[in-house]
């Protein structure tokens, strides 16, 4: 699993990933914590990466797009330490990896994980 993780998540996080051997960069550490979310969403893509964000607009651009990838892990818990957003985000990938691999928008909240499958359409 590799992850690109948003301005707003803690920078020492990535690290603490690697350490554990998750692929993980911050946008803070390539130049792009001013980037916009599209252009994060494209380098995602592109790298083969699952953006995680505390932002909501990034499930909405997806949506707008209809696209099948990357992969988001919207989380709605504010004020993670590194390490407590690091065990969040194995926990999350431990119980949603195929669904991370396949495109997935998930969004994490205190009390559950919610998952919708790539691309995301409306509700009928």
């Amino acid at each position: 699993m590799k992850l690109l993780l948003d301005q707003g998540l803690p920078l020492s996080a990535a690290a603490l990933l690697r350490e554990i051997g998750i692929d993980s960069i911050h946008v803070g550490e390539i130049g792009m914590s001013e980037a916009e979310d599209a252009d994060i969403i494209q380098r995602a893509r592109d790298e083969g990466r699952a953006v995680a964000t505390l932002d909501a607009d990034f499930h909405t651009l997806l949506a707008l797009k209809g696209a099948i990838a990357p992969s988001v892990i919207r989380i709605r818990i504010e004020r993670l330490r590194a390490q407590a957003l690091t065990n969040l985000l194995l926990a999350v990938i431990a119980e949603c990896e195929g669904d991370l691999e396949q495109g997935a928008a998930i969004t994490i909240e205190p009390s559950r994980i919610r998952v919708r499958r790539l691309p995301l359409v409306p509700d009928v």
